[in-house]
């Protein structure tokens, strides 16, 4: 287990299928399975980014509920999972908010279902993230990939997830589940 592994679940920038670069929607499947599986796997936190006030309300009511409200009775366990659950409006707040919990400087990780120069394997990613103490933020992007605005701030990018076929457009959320269990799985 990493003592500084975050993850993010970013909906701008990102694009559409015309390629345009849009704000995409917080789904409530995203936030319980992905913070489930964030949980699991021993991730210091999950943020949420968007900047839509709107949908940053829609996130708050579901983490009131499972933190605050009746969920937190109904459903214990699910409380432990969004206790890792944190909302910031871009990116860089996003980092900036990492690097100062920790007081380092943090390493910025993009997924991707396409080949990047940059890209680390799995086992590769694994060996920094154990021989460095500064944080590690992977970015899952959301709608038709992360805009290349976004992209510049990456240090690196990890292989892309592949199947046995030629489909290749996985849910953010088993992309995720994947990614953690190849990253932090035993």
């Amino acid at each position: 287990m990493y003592k500084n592994l975050y993850i993010a679940l970013l909906h701008y920038p990102v694009y559409n299928k015309r390629g345009d670069v849009v704000t995409t929607a917080v789904t409530n499947l995203d936030i319980h399975d992905i913070s489930r599986a964030a949980r699991t796997y021993g991730v210091k936190g999950f943020y949420i980014i968007t900047p839509i006030e709107q949908q940053q309300a829609f996130v708050e009511r579901i983490l009131h509920h499972w933190q605050k409200g009746y969920g937190v009775t109904y459903n214990p366990s699910r409380k432990q999972a969004f206790d890792i659950v944190r909302l910031e409006s871009t990116l860089e707040d996003t980092i900036l908010a990492i690097s100062k919990e920790t007081g380092d400087r943090v390493n910025v990780v993009f997924t991707s279902a396409a080949s990047h120069k940059k890209h680390l394997t799995c086992e590769d990613l694994k060996e920094k993230m154990s021989e460095n103490k500064d944080p590690f933020l992977i970015v899952f992007g959301t709608g038709w990939g992360i805009a290349e605005e976004a992209i510049e701030k990456a240090d690196f990018f990890v292989e892309p997830i592949r199947g046995n076929s030629d489909y290749n457009h996985l849910s953010v959320r088993s992309a995720a589940a994947i990614t953690l269990d190849r990253l932090c799985g035993q």
